[in-house]
């Protein structure tokens, strides 16, 4: 069924097409957006970060899933594709789905040219409505910066800038440390 309004899909609509889609596409109000591919370094900077949350979490209630498992933000009227998240408990997925969660802790993004500003701005905010929400990472895939929010309370985020190799990301909720070196590893930023 269309919105009425504006003759948007819903996001029942959106999934249905997903389905038959041959690329990926996230939905922002209606709005359906093809993903773009990404870069050497943007995948190296996934790779690193699965492979070490995966190893870091085997004796935790916690599990890791990269950019393939969609995430729906019910409130924002949102479903995107985070690079990274850390679901701890059971995933609570959408009624009916097996590629739709709605309750990841931690979410990590490799910021890009065309992603960086969203990344920030709207999807942060989207993100905020999440109940279980609690980290935010950041990473930047041209020069060694990774910024690290974590909620206080309702109304605050405390920020953390990380940019030497020897500085270590600590994911308070979770209690797990990344090394920006590890993170970083065979990464090559170009100039």
């Amino acid at each position: 069924m269309l919105d009425k309004e504006q003759n948007l899909p819903t996001f029942e609509e959106y999934l249905i097409l997903e389905e038959k889609a041959a690329y990926k596409s996230e939905y922002h109000q209606g709005q359906i957006v093809a993903m773009a591919g990404a870069s050497l370094a943007h995948n190296r900077i996934v790779s690193n970060l699965h492979a070490a949350l995966y190893n870091a979490l085997q004796t935790k209630p916690c599990a890791v899933f990269a950019s393939d498992l969609r995430l729906w933000i019910e409130q924002a009227n949102r479903a995107v594709y985070p690079d990274i998240m850390v679901i701890c408990g059971e995933p609570r997925l959408v009624a009916g789905r097996t590629d739709t969660v709605t309750n990841p802790q931690i979410i990590i993004e490799v910021l890009s040219k065309s992603t960086a500003e969203e990344d920030r701005s709207d999807k942060f905010q989207a993100y905020w409505s999440l109940d279980t929400f609690a980290e935010y990472v950041l990473v930047d895939q041209y020069r060694s910066r990774v910024e690290y929010f974590r909620r206080v309370n309702e109304k605050l985020w405390e920020l953390l800038v990380f940019t030497q190799p020897d500085d270590i990301l600590t994911l308070k909720s979770i209690e797990v440390e990344l090394p920006l070196a590890q993170i970083y590893r065979q990464v090559q930023w170009e100039g």
